[in-house]
């Protein structure tokens, strides 16, 4: 499953390099001093179908941080862009991830990482950089959410992410044991729906909120059909849904990311078991911010959830994040591509806020976030509109939003929030 790894550590594409630092040092953080300047990595898929939701990202971090002067408290404050994706897969890659956790902390000027996106992909680095000599080093998601990564899930969670004792991960978004479940409780409550298959992609992520979605289903009075994964690199799935057509389902959950062959996956549902209004077809937030999947005929129709709020909601609630989303229009022509893009931002205050409370070590800046105060990020300030504090205890935020959107006219529209119980 390993390929060769490939860092890029600047963007590869145009526009995203302007804010990076260039070089990489050797060695862990060194001590720093007022006027010096810092390094956030942003490790994002810049490749294949994400590539479209990390430009996003990155260009609504860089217009946030220009808009705070570049700076936090005393510390000039770079973003340094790495890919964790390659060509050839299309998507984030293993050995990449693995490579670029290295160069992380061989980068003496970087301080926390940003990300990642793909939760797999933080089971690789996040342990690295907790073992960092010169941290742990701090590394905050706007997007993973593995539950594992931060509490109890699966076997040596969270602990494994934690080598040296100390905890250093954080996030700003809500778990898969929350989205799943909620995507089970709309299934049952708002669509009535009493027969479900459950397809999930075989990583990390796909599994994780596949089992949450079928433990609640269960619960809901929901006959699961089966819980199967599919192989993403079938040419086709016409042999898996004719064997699933044969249960009658009335939905069909797929839990995983629309990378992993997901616009196929798609199609030959529509095609073996009909529209999505006649077999309901559901998916988390791995399928949402794609243009490729919002513009396919065959999803539309399609229910999915999204751990936080969506950008709709966001400007109509104003205060920062309506700013933000104005400024980014206004700036690059339309909204971000992915409702994660504020919470990237979001991620970057908490990193920001770290670093301004730091004396600029690594150490320092994962120490302001679980020890003494830690981090709270006031309503009035935040990018996503709502007081964040991250827990000193876990690294997980204490909002847990989930928004329930339904791809209409090719354009993922908010339906309602889903009260998370």
């Amino acid at each position: 499953m390993f390929k060769s790894a490939k860092f890029v550590a600047m963007a590869v594409v145009a526009g995203l390099a302007a804010s990076a630092c260039s070089g990489s040092a050797s060695g862990g953080a060194e001590e720093s001093s007022s006027g010096d300047t810092l390094v956030v990595g942003v490790d994002l898929p810049l490749q294949g179908a994400s590539k479209d939701a990390s430009e996003a990202t990155v260009n609504a971090m860089k217009l946030y941080l220009d808009q705070v002067g570049g700076k936090a408290g005393k510390y000039k404050v770079q973003l340094k862009v790495y890919d964790d994706s390659t060509a050839a897969k299309g998507a984030w890659d293993d050995a990449t991830c693995a490579k670029n956790a290295q160069d992380h902390v061989a980068n003496a000027k970087e301080v926390a990482v940003m990300g990642t996106y793909n939760s797999g992909c933080a089971q690789i680095i996040a342990p690295v950089l907790n073992a960092d000599p010169k941290g742990p080093m701090l590394m905050v998601s706007h997007a993973n959410t593995y539950p594992g990564l931060t509490k109890s899930w699966d076997p040596g969670d969270p602990e494994k992410y934690s080598p040296s004792g100390k905890r250093s991960y954080a996030r700003v978004i809500a778990t898969d044991d929350y989205q799943g479940a909620a995507g089970a409780q709309f299934a049952a409550k708002d669509l009535g729906l009493k027969r479900c298959m459950v397809l999930n992609d075989n990583q990390t992520y796909g599994k994780g909120v596949s089992k949450a979605f079928e433990d609640e289903a269960k619960k809901q009075g929901i006959t699961v059909l089966g819980n199967q994964a599919w192989d993403v690199k079938q040419p086709n799935y016409a042999a898996l849904f004719t064997s699933i057509k044969s249960k009658k389902p009335d939905c069909v959950y797929l839990g995983g990311i629309f990378d992993n062959n997901g616009g196929q996956l798609v199609k030959d549902k529509v095609k073996v078991l009909g529209d999505n209004d006649k077999v309901k077809l559901i998916t988390p937030d791995g399928f949402t911010g794609y243009p490729e999947f919002d513009g396919l005929a065959q999803a539309e129709g399609t229910y999915l959830t999204f751990a936080g709020l969506s950008t709709e909601v966001l400007r109509e609630e104003g205060g920062t994040a309506a700013k933000l989303l104005d400024a980014y229009k206004k700036k690059y022509g339309e909204d971000p591509a992915t409702n994660y893009a504020l919470y990237g931002v979001e991620a970057l205050q908490v990193i920001l806020a770290a670093i301004e409370k730091s004396d600029g070590t690594r150490k320092s800046v994962r120490d302001a976030v679980f020890e003494g105060e830690g981090i709270t990020i006031p309503a009035a300030e935040s990018a996503v509109g709502k007081e964040i504090t991250i827990s000193k205890e876990t690294g997980d935020v204490n909002v847990l939003d989930i928004s329930v959107l339904e791809l209409k006219g090719k354009t993922e529209t908010y339906l309602k929030p889903w009260p998370v119980s």
